[in-house]
């Protein structure tokens, strides 16, 4: 297996290196950067049209463009498959409700799990909506175009992952 061996997680620096060669042929094949925040607008979009077609048609957003089946949706379901099909390549797939580190912290309610899940989503939708794009596209666009705001957003990005997690669980182990 490329850079990982039966049950042990991939290798960060291989999965990364692999990613950073994604972007690049992504770039030279079709001229478009990596992007995943403005899929789930559209898909909301699109399953709002299958009850309220003439709403959607009357939103500013979606005047602009109609929400359809393009690239950047066909690279969210390939960020589903392909994890998917890594973690089976790896050995490290399972289903699991309420992750370990969660239930020792806050109990094993998958309701609870669930309502975190879901806020935090909303949370990093509206910001991602706010900020025209998920900080991870434009910190992983921005660094390959060498552009210092590509560097803000990924510094950004991982402190407020690591403030949010600290807050959750403490220093942990």
């Amino acid at each position: 297996m490329l850079g990982t061996a039966r049950g042990k997680p991939w290798n960060p620096y291989v999965a990364g290196a692999l990613a950073g060669l994604l972007l690049v042929a992504s770039l030279y094949a079709s001229g478009k950067y990596f992007g995943a925040s403005t899929t789930f607008v559209r898909a909301a979009g699109m399953l709002e049209q299958t009850v309220a077609a003439e709403r959607v048609a009357q939103m500013p957003y979606f005047m602009k463009e109609m929400p359809k089946v393009d690239w950047q949706w066909m690279f969210v379901v390939g960020i589903v498959l392909g994890s998917c099909v890594a973690s089976l390549a790896s050995g490290t797939f399972r289903i699991q409700a309420v992750p370990d580190r969660f239930a020792a912290r806050f109990g094993p309610s998958v309701l609870r799990r669930s309502g975190v899940a879901f806020a935090g989503g909303v949370v990093a939708m509206f910001g991602a909506r706010l900020a025209d794009g998920c900080p991870s596209g434009h910190g992983l666009s921005g660094t390959l175009q060498l552009a210092a705001s590509g560097y803000v957003a990924l510094v950004c990005f991982f402190l407020g992952g690591v403030v949010v997690a600290r807050l959750l669980y403490g220093k942990g182990r």
